[in-house]
């Protein structure tokens, strides 16, 4: 009489492209690394990856580097947006976005929010900006 094994799932690893480009992030020294899985969310990417930089010239440059270790391990960006100001940058990696922003950028904007599929307010019950009164102009004579 034989006995079936059971065979347990192999542990989930990282593809070569996650891997290069989260060593490209520890190598230029980004900051707040998050790595969320959008795959039940968006049909666009498997992978998002939102990182910090500290200037605009330190976003700048960790795109680029994501983008030249994607290349050496075989994986060409279809595109890189938003490099020319440096304030969010985005390199698409196919079945990786990666976002680099300044630290204000991406508080502003909240992509960590949008994708974790928070609680959603409703539009009618969203509170509405408060507006300053208008001020009149006083006319010199």
């Amino acid at each position: 009489m034989t006995t079936r094994k059971r065979l347990r799932p192999a542990p989930e690893r990282d593809s070569p492209l996650k891997e290069a480009v989260t060593s490209a992030l520890e190598d230029m020294k980004a900051v707040n690394v998050r790595v969320l899985d959008v795959r039940g969310l968006t049909d666009i990417a498997d992978t998002m990856i939102i990182a910090s930089g500290n200037s605009d010239r330190h976003v700048r440059s960790i795109a680029e580097r994501v983008a030249q270790k994607a290349k050496a391990a075989g994986f060409r960006p279809l595109g890189t947006e938003g490099a020319r100001d440096g304030e969010w940058v985005l390199v698409d990696l196919q079945d990786i976005l990666v976002h680099v922003m300044l630290p204000r950028v991406r508080e502003f904007y909240g992509l960590e929010r949008l994708w974790e599929g928070g609680p959603a307010v409703p539009l009618a019950l969203a509170p509405a900006p408060e507006r300053a009164p208008a001020r009149r102009r006083r006319i010199a004579r």
